[in-house]
């Protein structure tokens, strides 16, 4: 069974940085392609970065320049970094996995979800 566990979040101000990181068991997980979405409440959940299986990233176009994913097979872990939060940054964070970043790009569809960690950005 796949499971995932994110940690990380927190209150930060803006301009600040955090890292997100989701630990993956089960499955094997350098075939995994994975995401972060986030939420707020009454939004629906949404993209904001992928990387394939070959490293390959894709990024929300309003995080661009500011987050960075990236993934260590050895640790079976992928991060998000968060530079220069603001405020419209505040949400609850999700990590998923499927097979492809395609697959990532169609939430509702997602294969596996992790609980989601809490950032919140003060102005």
């Amino acid at each position: 069974q796949v499971q995932l566990g994110e940690s990380g979040g927190g209150l930060v101000q803006t301009g600040d940085s955090l890292t997100l990181s989701c630990t993956v068991s089960g499955g094997t997980f350098r075939r995994f392609a994975l995401g972060w979405f986030r939420q707020t409440p009454g939004q629906e959940r949404e993209f904001v970065a992928a990387i394939s299986a070959t490293s390959n990233t894709h990024y929300k176009n309003e995080v661009k320049g500011r987050f960075t994913i990236s993934r260590d097979n050895g640790k079976s872990t992928v991060y998000l970094q968060m530079d220069s939060l603001k405020p419209e940054d505040t949400a609850t964070y999700y990590c998923a996995a499927d097979s492809s970043v395609r697959a990532l790009l169609r939430p509702q569809e997602v294969a596996y979800w992790g609980q989601g960690t809490q950032v919140t950005v003060s102005s």
